[in-house]
């Protein structure tokens, strides 16, 4: 059986917290979290979903988790994992400094 080793976790940690970043707070995604308010009602789970970190992060790690077991020691999760965990620290890290 294979098991998930450190860097594939922390990897995938990664991962959700920049997806459900994206998802939740970035400008990108705010014509998506509108039309789900829109196409739900304001008030509804779903727009509460797309606007709850905590909510949205459950939902992204269930589907990354699959991915990194079976995949994370390749180099093309590693590779893309790393842009999308590098992307989220450095925007915790200008976040902290600013």
């Amino acid at each position: 059986m294979n098991a998930m080793n450190v860097v594939v976790f922390l990897l995938a940690l990664g991962i959700t917290c920049r997806i459900t970043r994206l998802i939740t707070k970035d400008t990108l995604a705010a014509g998506f979290r509108s039309w789900t308010a829109q196409r739900f009602g304001d008030d509804s789970k779903f727009a509460y979903l797309v606007t709850c970190s905590w909510c949205t992060s459950v939902w992204v790690a269930a589907a990354v988790v699959p991915v990194a077991f079976l995949a994370g020691n390749t180099v093309a999760f590693q590779a893309v994992a790393m842009v999308l965990t590098l992307s989220y620290l450095s925007g915790v890290a200008s976040n902290w400094l600013d």
